[in-house]
């Protein structure tokens, strides 16, 4: 642990160093850019430096953390934008599993600062709430820019990738700092990362795990999503043998346009293309890789440890398709999250996004983003869970611009571990 801290630590001094003062061949950041890190880094670097105040006083008071086991996880992966975030949420409506919060995930990823803000919590609670009505009224407003792109609260499920900003590992950095050759390699883990590297990297998220199921509960299963998460599948899938994996997908012609409009505030915040004119590239390069990748390390798979779903499957009917996914791994669902799944469904038949954007908007070409990841996006979707009922049905209600699935897509048929009874929403 104290080698990880320097050694994030000199990273952060290097990127710090190189954001106002480039490398040769590297242009200029703009006067804009410079104001703004001026501001991000000394405020990042203090939350970081809590954090580790945090982890260190872990290993004084709260040592056992260490002896969590973490047994068979679930794993939500996929590419960006392909609907883990809706799957995620559903998913973590099963009281037998545990998940990261969004401020677990920002502010407190030790065991230590967990026990703090949740005693604060309780001592607040008695008191009236004085303190919760001011941060609802603060989350309302800071996180209110977000809903139409990625709906954020403090207690939603969130990706626990953010339980690796203090070693620099969490690829939204790439945003702040795009000139930093570890966070591009984050996105190309499997591949690129040395393998001294990955494997403290590793540790570190693990021990992220151990952690949240230290103060959950030891006893649930962990749910983790992190469509970032695609270029370690294979690390994933080695670390943890006995987890299982739920792979959404989506048509990469849909996913990068989708995700750079995501990141489009960012973009503009950080002014990242007077740093890094050639940003947009190096996305739409890596998305091959998310697709190759989860090919590679969860292809040959038993399906029992790794259901593939796209996101037309899902928006045809989740009342039905989340039931055939946990029968497909051999997980039980109690009749408590059966009807969390149906009120959840009942909400996304009525929800319209506001989220708009388009391949033209970023002057990209259909036929080149779907050259390369294409075949490998039309043979995982094959896999998916998928009926030939509902790829008819998404046909007739498909939108102008959207690219059906195809008469040739097929799955492997499930093995449910028990009867599925959907009643009229089948």
């Amino acid at each position: 642990m104290l080698g990880l801290f320097f050694e994030s630590l000199t990273d952060l001094l290097r990127l710090t160093y190189r954001t106002f003062v480039p490398a040769p061949g590297r242009p200029r950041p703009s006067a804009k850019r410079m104001l703004v890190m001026s501001g991000f880094i000394p405020l990042f670097a203090l939350v970081q430096g809590i954090h580790w105040i945090g982890f260190l006083l872990d290993e004084i008071f709260y040592r056992g953390y260490r002896r969590v086991a973490v047994r068979e996880p679930l794993f939500v992966l996929g590419v960006p934008r392909s609907g883990t975030t809706y799957l995620h949420r559903v998913i973590a409506d099963d009281t037998a599993l545990t998940t990261f919060s969004t401020w677990e995930c920002l502010f407190a990823p030790s065991v230590t600062q967990r026990r703090f803000w949740l005693g604060l919590g309780r001592l607040d609670a008695r008191v009236g709430r004085p303190l919760g009505r001011m941060l609802d009224w603060i989350e309302r407003h800071a996180f209110k820019g977000l809903d139409a792109v990625h709906a954020m609260r403090l207690s939603d499920p969130e990706e626990d990738y953010f339980a690796l900003m203090p070693v620099l590992a969490c690829f939204i950095l790439v945003l702040p700092f795009p000139h930093s050759d570890l966070l591009w390699r984050m996105g190309l883990f499997d591949r690129d990362m040395p393998e001294a590297r990955r494997a403290r990297l590793m540790d570190f998220y693990h021990r992220c795990l151990q952690r949240h199921l230290y103060v959950q509960g030891p006893e649930k299963r962990l749910l983790s999503k992190n469509a970032a998460f695609a270029p370690l599948a294979g690390t994933l899938a080695a670390r943890f043998p006995d987890a299982r994996f739920i792979v959404c997908l989506r048509e990469p012609h849909a996913t990068l346009p989708s995700q750079l409009s995501s990141l489009a505030a960012g973009i503009d915040f950080f002014d990242v293309l007077s740093a890094s004119p050639d940003f947009r590239e190096r996305l739409t390069e890596q998305l091959s890789f998310y697709y190759k990748n989860l090919e590679r390390a969860l292809g040959e798979l038993p399906e029992e440890r790794c259901v593939w779903v796209t996101m037309r499957a899902l928006q045809s009917d989740p009342a039905c398709r989340m039931p055939e996914i946990y029968a497909q791994l051999g997980l039980p669902a109690s009749s408590e999250f059966r009807a969390a799944i149906a009120r959840r469904a009942a909400e996304a038949g009525t929800y319209r996004s506001a989220h708009g954007y388009s391949l033209e908007q970023f002057g990209l070409s259909r036929g080149d983003i779907d050259r390369d990841p294409g075949p490998v996006f039309a043979r995982l979707a094959a896999r998916s869970v998928w009926t030939a009922a509902d790829a008819s049905s998404m046909h007739r209600g498909a939108r102008p611009g959207d690219d059906p699935m195809g008469s040739s897509s097929t799955r492997t048929p499930v093995r449910h571990a028990e009867p599925i009874h959907c009643g009229d929403q089948c």
